[in-house]
């Protein structure tokens, strides 16, 4: 483990201990389902029913509203560290309370209905009252998170305004899950190599993978934000995933994972009540890992079901194919 996990698993297991969460997460009961996604299932009953009410979305542009719960309303035992990016450098450093005055900064908060061990939130300077849209500076430290990481299962995703985030406050959410993924090591296929970006289709919902080995973070993060803001702008859904991944075209042996991917779907958005379901379409089901509410679900899905599921929020083929084209032509420019 690096100084990274060991500062935020000590800190998460004692805020569990102290009971700053609203449920006591234990070792959660994992399925795989038999199939050739490999889809992590767990059973997290307390996440279904004890979680926050989610805020009311009409839009993916909706302001920020300071009178809906945001995070400068959170205790200050929920914040682990910071983490901070000096005008001079741009290394990340971990911070305690006091962030050093002209840096940019993101607090790592405790996520008090976490999914999964260690699940925290990464929140840009809350008093900034940033709206749930990515800008490349949250992304920056959504990438360095992952790299300062040394466990391979430690992952970081952001779901937009109408694809289940629940607070329109910026936010990103980092957890360690030890099983791999499908979206990790599936072989993408070049759409712009030269900026590092690709389509991945060979999972249950397609979807836009950029990829990096570590270096020039900024210029992958700015890229990233292209892609976002051109989905805002066009009022469509999209989650995104950064995890340790195999090189686009596949790893070269079974297990390599020597980089990272950056993955963003696109897709339909849901407004509104959320639909009772075996589990909702967010950034962690995309990608693979089903928190389910009920023993029953738990017990019976299925990965046709789960497949199923996740294709409800599917894009139309034409309206998909024509996204690529646009956001190859913007990436050119």
């Amino acid at each position: 483990m690096s100084r990274f996990d060991r500062v935020l698993q000590s800190g998460w297991k004692d805020r569990q201990n102290r009971g700053l969460f609203r449920y006591y997460l234990e070792e959660l009961q994992t399925r795989i389902l038999p199939g050739m996604v490999g889809f992590v299932a767990q059973l997290n009953i307390q996440r279904g029913s004890e979680r926050r009410r989610p805020q009311e979305i009409q839009s993916i542009q909706q302001r920020f509203d300071p009178q809906q719960f945001n995070f400068s309303k959170i205790r200050p035992e929920e914040i682990l560290f910071g983490m901070s990016r000096g005008q001079t450098s741009s290394r990340p450093c971990l911070v305690g309370a006091q962030i050093p005055p002209g840096s940019a900064f993101v607090l790592v908060v405790i996520n008090i209905s976490p999914l999964e061990f260690g699940h925290i939130l990464l929140i840009p300077d809350p008093t900034l009252s940033l709206p749930q849209i990515l800008t490349p500076q949250v992304v920056c430290f959504g990438l360095d998170a992952v790299l300062l990481s040394g466990h391979p299962g430690f992952r970081v995703g952001f779901n937009s305004l109408g694809a289940f985030a629940s607070v329109n406050h910026l936010h990103l959410h980092g957890f360690y899950l030890n099983w791999e993924l499908l979206v990790e090591s599936a072989p993408c296929e070049p759409l712009l190599p030269e900026a590092n970006f690709y389509l991945l289709q060979e999972v249950p919902v397609p979807c836009f993978v950029f990829y990096s080995e570590g270096q020039q973070l900024e210029k992958l993060a700015e890229r990233v934000c292209q892609v976002t803001n051109y989905l805002v702008k066009k009022e469509i859904a999209h989650n995104l995933f950064i995890t340790r991944g195999a090189k686009p075209e596949g790893p070269v042996h079974s297990g390599a994972r020597p980089g990272i991917r950056i993955i963003v779907w696109a897709r339909k958005s849901c407004f509104g009540t959320k639909e009772e379901s075996a589990f909702n379409v967010a950034l962690c089901e995309l990608a693979g890992h089903l928190p389910i509410k009920t023993a029953h679900d738990f017990e019976s899905l299925t990965e046709a079901l789960a497949i199923r599921t996740l294709q409800k929020c599917l894009l139309p083929d034409s309206l998909f194919s024509q996204l690529q084209c646009e956001l190859v032509a913007l990436l050119k420019e």
